[in-house]
């Protein structure tokens, strides 16, 4: 019996504390107010500080003032759903500390590409899902631009960005990609004299070997503006397309033809000109 007297006891007063830690913090939270905001960026390597700004410039436009606002009156439910309306974020959470900080800790979406369409721009990320091009979330990435459809989507030029991106000199060499369709994927240098056809996206590695011995062999002593589009797109050629048609007017065509082979000569193969709209 005494037992049971002192469990009940210890449940009661058990109880009565945690309702009068309930009520104080109640109280305390309706006296306090909130002392700031915290952007944490989850899965971050580095310091992310586009996103964070990003972040604080939105919820400076969240409907209710959270900054200076009690509290017990703020609703972490509502913060998140707000952010979730951008497609810049894969997952949101709020909770607020016991320092009185609001705590947004955000996964974003990693763009891979920014895109440039006649009537809009966005970023798509690693799977070709779409984001939100806001200026407060800038970030320097591949530039594409182009008519996409569903039969043709910006994800289907990632093969070309990303080998690129992983290729040392053309890295420093291309500006942004221009795709006119899905067999002519243009590659636009980042000084002005011409672009690169490099097809679709299969044998890259060739068709960029085939680039730099063009540049290697034939630009030095051409000039880079001799022509005004050099293809690489179909195998064991460079076809390059004089930029001054007028110089071949007599001719049927007013293309350059060089064989991969031939491209690796001395430049003396190169300084014939052609008589009939095809080197020799």
């Amino acid at each position: 019996m005494r037992k049971t007297i002192l469990k009940w006891f210890i449940l009661t007063a058990l109880f009565a504390y945690a309702t009068a830690v309930t009520i104080w913090a109640h109280g305390e939270a309706s006296r306090h107010a909130c002392q700031g905001i915290e952007v944490v960026i989850a899965s971050a390597k580095s310091v992310d500080s586009v996103t964070i700004n990003g972040v604080k410039e939105e919820l400076l436009k969240f409907p209710k003032k959270i900054e200076g606002t009690a509290i017990e009156r703020i609703n972490t439910m509502e913060i998140e759903n707000y952010l979730s309306r951008y497609s810049n974020f894969e997952n949101v959470e709020c909770a607020l500390t016991t320092n009185g900080m609001l705590s947004v800790s955000v996964v974003p979406m990693i763009p891979e590409i920014r895109v440039f369409e006649p009537d809009k721009s966005y970023y798509i990320n690693k799977d070709g899902k779409r984001i939100e091009s806001k200026a407060n979330f800038f970030v320097d990435v591949p530039v594409v631009s182009g008519n996409f459809s569903e039969t043709f989507p910006a994800r289907n030029v990632l093969p070309v960005t990303r080998f690129i991106q992983n290729d040392p000199v053309l890295r420093q060499l291309v500006g942004m990609v221009e795709a006119k369709s899905p067999s002519d994927i243009m590659l636009v240098p980042r000084i002005h004299g011409h672009v690169v056809n490099f097809g679709d996206t299969s044998r890259l590695g060739e068709k960029r070997n085939a680039l730099l011995t063009f540049y290697r062999k034939v630009i030095p002593y051409k000039g880079w503006e001799e022509y005004d589009t050099i293809s690489v797109k179909f195998k064991g050629q460079i076809v390059a397309t004089r930029r001054n048609k007028t110089a071949n007017a007599h001719s049927a065509g007013f293309e350059e033809e060089i064989d991969l082979e031939e491209a690796t000569l001395p430049s003396e193969a190169f300084s014939r000109e052609q008589t009939n709209g095809t080197a020799p």
